[in-house]
């Protein structure tokens, strides 16, 4: 079986049927008119992706995107610490998608030495590459808000609770050294978004994991996401780079994280947002839908994660027998 998990295609029904009224989705309307769809409570990519994977959330972001640059986090709490771009909109401070920042090695490796000191006393920064820092803690953190839930949205103050005193003092300081580095004088000058901020999030440290009796529920992970392909790591399965189209592998049980779709649909990118819907459906859904009427799938698992609700769709090869069953459109992923 196949099991895809797509952020970003729940909408308003509205919403839906502008964005999709053009669109032909031949794929997407037979998938969801013959196979069982099911509805299911308000869930984030994260935490679909640890069930899938059979972990707990919440996911140990630092440690897994340690483990897929194959350096193994050993028994130690990490914390990813990564550069951002708090921009004013609407009186509000929305952090930016961190893949605008575009921040060279040279340009990461100057913030982080001057950064190092205002963060000693939590523990140890380290650049894993120019948009991801990780710092190894010298004794537990609070939870925070996971940095690709809170991208395109406004940021929220860190709470007055005294564990979050030092990551209070820490951060405005940041803030200040960030506010005065050549670096982001540079940047400036040439019209390039700044590093104004580090988002802390995503702490813990690497769960056990044993599949030499194959516990996996999937024998490969496809993502660009390197937290999911430090999941791959962990659980001894294939990992690999999200594919520009699916085929049939030698992998029974890949699972599939095609997330292309979230940022555009949290910043009401519509041009994007159709842009990746209809690579989606030609890439991946259309081959295979194809696979599983030749029997070279077994079944085909959509999960489609979300804040105001989240879906689940299931089709067997037997399921695409039922000609009675007439395409539904895409709303029928709508939330209201």
């Amino acid at each position: 079986m196949l099991t895809l998990i797509v952020p970003g295609l729940i909408w308003t029904r509205q919403a839906l049927a502008d964005l999709t009224c053009d669109l032909p989705l031949p794929a997407f309307t037979t998938l969801l008119g013959r196979g069982r769809l099911r509805r299911l409570p308000p869930r984030s990519t994260a935490d679909v992706l640890a069930d899938a994977s059979t972990l707990s959330a919440p996911l140990p972001a630092a440690a897994l995107r340690r483990l897929e640059l194959h350096e193994h986090p050993g028994e130690t709490d990490w914390l990813c610490l990564d550069p951002v771009r708090l921009n004013f909109h609407d009186r509000s401070l929305i952090v930016d998608d961190p893949q605008r920042l575009r921040l060279t090695a040279e340009e990461a490796a100057a913030l982080a030495v001057a950064l190092a000191p205002t963060f000693a006393a939590l523990g140890h920064l380290e650049v894993l590459s120019p948009e991801r820092w990780n710092l190894r803690l010298a004794a537990g953190a609070p939870e925070f808000r996971d940095l690709p839930d809170a991208t395109s949205r406004a940021a929220l103050p860190l709470p007055l609770d005294i564990p979050y005193a030092p990551w209070r003092h820490a951060l405005n300081e940041a803030q200040m050294v960030l506010h005065a580095h050549p670096v982001n004088q540079v940047r400036a000058a040439a019209g390039l978004p700044v590093v104004n901020s580090l988002w802390p999030w995503g702490g813990g440290r690497l769960p056990a994991f044993d599949n030499r009796a194959g516990a996996a529920a999937h024998d490969a992970l496809w993502s660009n996401d390197p937290v999911a392909r430090g999941i791959a790591r962990l659980l001894q399965i294939e990992g690999a780079t999200l594919p520009a189209a699916f085929t049939s592998a030698a992998a029974k049980r890949p699972l599939a994280l095609f997330d292309a779709l979230e940022q555009p649909a949290r910043s009401g990118d519509a041009i994007v947002w159709r842009d990746e819907l209809a690579r989606f459906e030609a890439g991946w859904l259309v081959p295979a839908l194809e696979a599983l009427r030749g029997g070279r799938l077994g079944a085909l698992r959509l999960i489609a994660p979300g804040d105001p609700g989240a879906a689940e769709v299931q089709l067997s090869r037997h399921d695409l027998w039922k000609f009675w069953r007439k395409p539904r459109a895409l709303t029928e992923l709508a939330t209201a």
